[in-house]
């Protein structure tokens, strides 16, 4: 069977850079390794494909030679860079660590003398909505592992030390045969350390950590809402056998407010007015985040009308400027009525006819137009 064009293989143009032939190799040898895929004739005949086309393609005189001639002016060279020696020699050298690794070693190269990155921590945290507003700070108290003191991390007592793996020689890694590929994975006996320990810590149990409860201050600055994270870098669980630690995120969940809620940077604000008020205009005190304000309410002022009160937002975080209030008025009908309250606004009524009502007539004169 003919052989394919080694860039229809790996899916670049002819004219693809050095970086985007490794990167088409890269993510389709990670999909179709055969340890991915096992017992899968198809995958292994595909990575066998791709790692043809790459050893080609990655070498900038055979990828000369294989553009004049094609297939005839590289025959063998598919297969040239393999050996049960490895990859010493071949374009496969500045990938091995970067695809292999990945697959075999969580992230690739050998382990020695390096301990294992402690994990993140999520810490969820409910604050008021004024303390989003304007910031705050804090004390969280956080279940957490660190380094054990007893044996500064090496999870060996006091007095001893790691020994190195006997199985891997301290490397971390072993090696094994798939194929024509010799392949690395973390060593079984010693979980990709290179170490092992005979004497572990009574402490921390050989396992280097110990747990506590640590009191964190933190600084909510002002701007935030549900949904922010904030990083505290380093402040997770502590490595093991003295790797770096780990990074907490506080999840900030914003409580809701009987009065005023959040659109962006803006606070909204429904505040009620009778209709009298509406009707005559006034003078309105309305409560903001600073305190209260006096605004004023114009005659025939329409429920639903939207007054500006600017600079009694949110601040962004990154604290250039603040948002602004919005006072949504609410004209409330009256409910209860005495005989002459009623007498009142039926005179009202006729002594104003449709002019009292400019919305009501507009709206009507529409319908009519609609419908003739």
């Amino acid at each position: 069977m003919a052989k394919r064009d080694y860039y229809e293989v790996l899916g670049v143009h002819q004219n693809a850079s050095e970086a985007e032939i490794k990167k088409a190799y890269r993510r389709l040898a990670v999909k179709h390794h055969p340890d991915k895929n096992p017992d899968d004739k198809v995958a292994e005949e595909k990575f066998k494909e791709l790692s043809e086309a790459y050893v080609v393609l990655a070498d900038n005189q055979k990828r000369a030679t294989y553009d004049q001639f094609g297939h005839a002016g590289v025959d063998g060279s598919g297969g040239g860079g393999f050996s049960s020696g490895g990859f010493g020699g071949s374009p496969f050298e500045d990938i091995f660590g970067d695809i292999f690794g990945d697959i075999f070693t969580g992230g690739g190269g050998s382990r020695r003398g390096r301990g294992q990155r402690g994990d993140d921590l999520r810490y969820n945290l409910d604050i008021s909505f004024e303390d989003a507003a304007f910031g705050t700070e804090t004390e969280i108290k956080l279940p957490r592992h660190h380094s054990c003191e007893a044996c500064g991390g090496s999870g060996a007592k006091a007095g001893t030390s790691p020994e190195t793996c006997p199985t891997c020689n301290g490397v971390g890694q072993v090696r094994y045969q798939q194929g024509f590929f010799q392949m690395t994975r973390p060593c079984p006996d010693c979980a990709g350390t290179g170490s092992k320990i005979k004497h572990p810590c009574p402490e921390c149990r050989g396992t280097g950590r110990v747990k506590e409860k640590r009191n964190l201050s933190l600084r909510i600055p002002a701007g935030v809402e549900t949904g922010t994270r904030l990083k505290l870098s380093g402040e997770g669980e502590s490595g093991i056998h003295g790797g770096p630690p780990g990074d907490l995120y506080v999840v900030i969940t914003v409580a809701s407010h009987p009065i005023f809620r959040r659109d962006g940077r803006n606070v909204i604000c429904e505040t009620p007015l009778s209709f009298i008020q509406a009707t005559l205009g006034c003078e309105l005190e309305v409560p903001t985040l600073d305190g209260r304000v006096k605004i004023k309410v114009p005659a025939g002022t329409q429920s639903g009308k939207i007054l500006k009160l600017a600079g009694k937002g949110i601040p962004d975080l990154q604290g250039y400027r603040r948002g602004d209030q919005l006072v949504v008025l609410r004209v409330e009908t009256p409910t209860k009525l005495t005989s002459r309250q009623k007498e009142l606004l039926e005179e009202f009524a006729r002594e104003g006819g449709e002019e009292v009502n400019p919305i009501g007539k507009g709206f009507f004169e529409k319908v009519k137009e609609m419908f003739d």
